[in-house]
This record gives structure tokens, C-alpha cells and sequence, in this order.
């Protein structure tokens, strides 16, 4: 698409390109290969030097669709998708970096991503330090001569924690290094973290991206010489979102800005409720303004989210009582699905990371998390409110 169009036409109808049957919906191509005219042609694909498809672990027609769609949402050079939100993590990585190198990491983050970074990735000679993700200094002191990366989530997960986009990306280029931004919680609907100075995106598009809970996907997204890093790794290793995933996804992102947009409104007038609850200790939500960084939020989000976190009083039993009281809330700990989901981070998400580690990342035994979905937000007060006034 050449014109300028505002950010809820591309989600519709950016990367559609249709086939010799002229379809109106994205075509699906599920196959393994692809025929050549002939062998100089074969050998001009693969040598790169003529457009095209070859294999489908690294070229896909309807996965480029998908490509060239999130690219147009976020602003990006290039996009590359993945078979999950990890493995476009790890593909990151191992895409641009080396034995000796050190990554500076939020210290809250996805429990899995911890995982990678400490116990995989430090077999392989790269080292991570963590830091508080809303203290732009700490960043700063953590650097070493041989920082290569930043790796945030903002919001973060599960305590919605906003880092300072522009001012890590001004840190990491002084130093020489890339800041990837985990936009899962926000999407490109409510935040454009490369429009803020990051260098790199990370999406799990399982999440609102999809927005139904059906499928798992991933991307990377970035300037051209960055994602062609990224690139070489997924056409040598393989980590390949499947066609039929592809195809998911985009039809998901055609209604990603009303979703999003739904889903904040219901988790504000949540948040709201949960924060008056007498049984309540402590919520967090960036849309509140009692939320440590709700002004800067404000500035770098469109709306607070879809996430809503809560310390309930009495620790993990009550916690689980909570939980378990609910009958219209889903107890899983995938997020940014049209159903309303809750879990217990402690024990689920972020269970593998040490108690110091959970301790260090402030989630405690007694904290929830609720992805809100698009149900009535009446209903999922009256669903909460059986476990929190049992």
C-alpha cells in the first residue's frame, strides 16, 4: 500500500496480495516447496539473486502477507515471523549476537524468557545482568564494554511495570548497543516502541495479535540490516510459523484496534473496582493514576491495556480461593484472548524462576493476574467478587 492510511485500514488490508484467482480473502498456501521454470531459475532463488519462494521454513506466501502487514502497523523496515513469541526471542539473539556478550534485561519479564536468558543462553557464553525496569540509571550502571543488548517489557508481566522507552534508547545507543522492546502487551495498537527509540520489537502473536486464543505465533521486527540477522537464523534453524498459523493471525489483525480498545475499557473499569475492594491490597494497572508510572503510560501507550494485576490479602491461599471461586473466568495463563482469563503467577508463568527471583521481580504469593476480555465487565466484577468476598 502506497498511500498514507491510519494504523485500523493496514491492520485490514495491508500485505494482501492476491493470486491468479483473485481472491478477496488471504490465500492460504499450504505447501512444503515451490516449483521452478527451470534449473537457472532454481539456482538464481537460491543464490538470492531473483525474488521468490523456495521452502517454506523460510519463505511463505501467506507468512510474508503476515510479515509485511505487522511491519506497516509498527512501523518497521522488515518483519520476520516465528512458530512463537520464545522462539522469536531466542532468534533474536542468537541471530545477532555472540559468545562474550552481555545483555542488560528488565528484571520483570516473562518467567520463560528468564529461563532462556539465564539458564540457556549462559551455557553459550552470553551473559545477562537484570535491572529495575522503571530506573533508566540502573541501566546505565550495568552496562560493560561488551553490552549488546537491552531487553525490556513495557508493560511489563505481570505487574504492568512501564519502562522509559526513549530514555533506554538513548542509554543503549550511547553504548553501542540495540534495545528490544516486548510490545506483547500492548500491540501496535496502543504503543509503537520503535517510534520511541527502540531498535527492535518482540511480539508473541498468540496474544492479542491473534486475539482468540486459537494459534501460536511470533515476530521480530526492526530496520533491514538488523532483520536480515534474524532472518538467517530462521532459514538455518527453523523455528517457521506455519501458513495456516499466518493466515490466523492475519485475519485476527483485522480487528485488532476495536479489540484493543475493548479490552481497556473493560480493564479500567475493573481496575477501578478492584482498587475500592476492601479484601484488596494493591492493584496495578497503567490506565490508573495511582500506578507508579501512569503519567509516562500515558505518553507512550494509547490506554492502559488489557492487563490487570492485584495483591489480595491473606497470600496464596487466598489467592487460589479467589481463582478457583470463578465460573466464567478461564484459569489459564495465556493472555490477550476475547475470554477473560486469571492465574496465579506464582505458580504458573513465572513458577521456574527462583523465590529470590520472584522476590527481586516483586511478585508475591498473594498476586493475580486477570487478562480482561471482551465479556460484559459486570459479569466478570460478579465473577471476581465470589472468591474476594468468600
Amino acid at each position: 500500500m502506497t498511500e498514507e492510511y491510519d494504523l485500523e485500514t493496514l491492520a485490514v488490508r495491508s500485505g494482501t496480495v492476491r493470486s491468479q484467482f483473485n481472491e478477496h480473502s488471504e490465500a492460504m498456501f499450504l505447501t512444503s516447496s515451490f516449483v521452478f521454470e527451470n534449473a537457472a531459475q532454481a539456482a538464481a532463488r537460491f543464490k538470492g539473486e531473483e525474488p521468490g519462494n523456495i521452502y517454506a521454513r523460510f519463505t511463505n506466501p501467506t507468512v510474508t502477507m503476515l510479515e509485511t502487514r505487522l511491519a506497516a502497523l509498527e512501523g518497521a523496515e522488515r518483519c520476520v515471523a516465528f512458530s512463537s513469541g520464545m522462539a522469536a526471542i531466542i532468534a533474536t539473539v542468537m541471530g545477532l549476537m555472540k559468545a562474550g556478550d552481555h545483555i542488560v534485561a528488565s528484571r520483570s519479564i516473562f518467567g520463560s524468557t528468564v529461563q532462556l536468558f539465564s539458564n540457556i543462553l549462559g551455557r553459550f557464553g552470553i551473559e545477562t545482568t537484570y535491572v529495575s525496569p522503571t530506573d533508566p540509571n540502573e541501566w546505565r550502571k550495568a552496562l560493560k564494554p561488551n553490552t549488546k543488548l537491552f531487553f525490556v517489557e513495557s508493560p511489563s508481566n505481570p505487574l504492568t511495570e512501564v519502562s522509559d522507552i526513549p530514555a533506554l534508547a538513548a542509554i543503549a545507543k550511547e553504548a553501542g548497543a540495540w534495545l528490544a522492546v516486548d510490545n506483547c502487551f500492548c500491540s501496535p495498537a496502543l504503543q509503537r516502541p520503535l517510534d520511541l527509540g527502540a531498535d527492535i520489537v518482540i511480539h508473541s502473536a498468540t496474544k492479542y495479535l491473534d486475539g482468540q486464543g486459537r494459534v501460536l505465533g511470533g515476530a521480530v521486527l526492526g530496520s533491514q540490516a538488523l532483520m536480515e540477522g534474524v532472518y538467517t537464523f530462521l532459514r538455518t534453524a527453523g523455528p517457521t510459523l506455519s501458513a495456516f498459523n499466518a493466515w490466523v493471525i492475519l485475519k485476527g489483525l483485522e480487528t485488532l484496534s476495536i479489540r484493543m480498545d475493548a479490552h481497556s475499557r473493560n480493564a479500567l473499569e475493573l481496575a477501578r473496582w478492584l482498587e475500592s475492594h476492601p479484601n484488596v491490597e494493591r492493584v496495578w494497572y497503567p490506565g490508573l493514576p495511582s500506578h507508579p508510572q501512569h503519567e509516562l503510560a500515558m505518553r507512550q501507550q494509547k490506554t492502559g491495556g488489557g492487563i490487570v494485576a492485584f495483591e489480595v490479602k491473606g497470600g496464596q491461599p487466598v489467592a487460589w480461593r479467589v481463582i478457583d471461586n470463578c465460573r466464567l473466568l478461564s484459569i489459564t495463563a495465556n493472555l490477550g484472548d476475547a475470554k477473560t482469563t486469571i492465574t496465579h503467577p506464582a505458580t504458573t508463568t513465572h513458577s521456574r524462576m527462583t523465590p529470590e527471583q520472584r522476590a527481586f521481580a516483586g511478585i508475591g504469593d498473594g498476586l493475580v493476574r486477570v487478562a480482561v476480555g471482551l465479556e460484559s465487565v459486570r459479569d466478570i466484577r460478579k465473577d471476581l467478587a465470589k472468591g474476594l468476598e468468600a
